[in-house]
């Protein structure tokens, strides 16, 4: 007997952005796996008719409707649709959670306009844990030879020092050992990890975290059977013989890590949110309003980011 073919969900984002596009031109495709795409069905038709395209009937395909609380203009940002977009994260995180979907993939949002509204967002991956009932979770970016995980994600530099705990390092390493072996097949996994300083602290002198904190952290874990090297400093960890040494790289901040990651794979790299007791992967951008209804929107990291999350199965 034939196994059914996975459900993934795919929340379209912010709707003046090119999340949107990129849902109309997914349905173009032959589709890998049953999709749910979660949108305003008057927003996909608004858009492929910008698009100059029609919404194909799929057997693998269905729309769950959430409706817009105000017409999209393309382009042009929106508060009063900010409770439009949490309402589609909502409705996949409830379907993963009840296994109506095996996964979910997310278009991206915007969270400046999600704040304007005085609702409290700092991303997809502290939303995501807060639905999940998670304290702590992992945000790591891929592309083809590399993976960035990050020890703290959407805070200010200003803070990222006194976010650096004990406590938090062993959360995220344990939870990237963990979903490296299990939800990636790497038997041992090899994770190398940045310094927070300059030079890693050169051994004291620009900063205590290293020898304070990072190096004991590091220690206790490897006696606990954990493959970690470092902490490294970031302006010579990301060498071309590390990152093919590396199965992942723990990145102490946002900045310290991703740009290189993009550097190396903007558009063929996507985001997954280790941790949690659903699969979640995205894409590796941002939503592009300039790009909405143009044709020109990449789709690239949105089917990277589908088969990745039918690949964690």
């Amino acid at each position: 007997m034939q196994r059914p073919l996975p459900r993934i969900a795919i929340t379209s984002g912010e709707p003046a952005g090119i999340g949107p596009d990129l849902c109309v031109q997914l349905v173009q495709k032959s589709l890998p796996c049953h999709v749910s795409l979660i949108i305003d069905p008057d927003l996909l038709q608004q858009r492929a008719c910008e698009l100059g395209l029609t919404i194909p009937s799929q057997k693998n395909l269905e729309i769950i409707p959430i409706k817009l609380n105000t017409h999209v203009t393309t382009g042009i940002l929106d508060k009063n649709n900010a409770p439009y977009v949490l309402k589609t994260l909502d409705k996949a995180v409830e379907g993963c959670l009840n296994k109506q979907f095996h996964a979910m993939v997310t278009a991206p949002v915007h969270k400046g306009i999600i704040n304007d509204t005085g609702i409290t967002f700092s991303g997809h991956t502290e939303y995501l844990a807060e639905k999940c009932g998670q304290t702590d979770v992992v945000m790591m970016l891929a592309t083809k030879g590399l993976r960035v995980a990050l020890a703290t994600t959407h805070l200010p530099l200003s803070k990222v020092s006194q976010a650096i705990t004990t406590d938090k390092l062993e959360s995220v390493i344990t939870i990237l050992h963990h979903e490296l072996k299990n939800r990636m097949d790497i038997t041992n996994p090899n994770i190398f990890v940045c310094g927070l300083n300059p030079h890693a602290g050169e051994n004291g002198h620009l900063g205590h975290e290293e020898i304070e904190i990072i190096e004991p952290t590091l220690e206790k874990l490897r006696r606990q059977g954990i493959h970690l090297t470092g902490p490294l400093p970031a302006d010579t960890l990301f060498t071309q013989q590390n990152i093919k040494q590396a199965d992942a790289i723990l990145a102490m901040y946002h900045d310290q890590g991703l740009p290189v990651l993009k550097h190396i794979g903007f558009g063929q790299a996507i985001n997954i949110t280790l941790g949690l007791p659903i699969i979640r992967t995205s894409v590796d951008h941002g939503t592009a309003l300039s790009l909405a209804g143009t044709g020109k929107a990449d789709i690239s990291s949105l089917l990277l980011a589908l088969h990745t999350a039918l690949k964690m199965q």
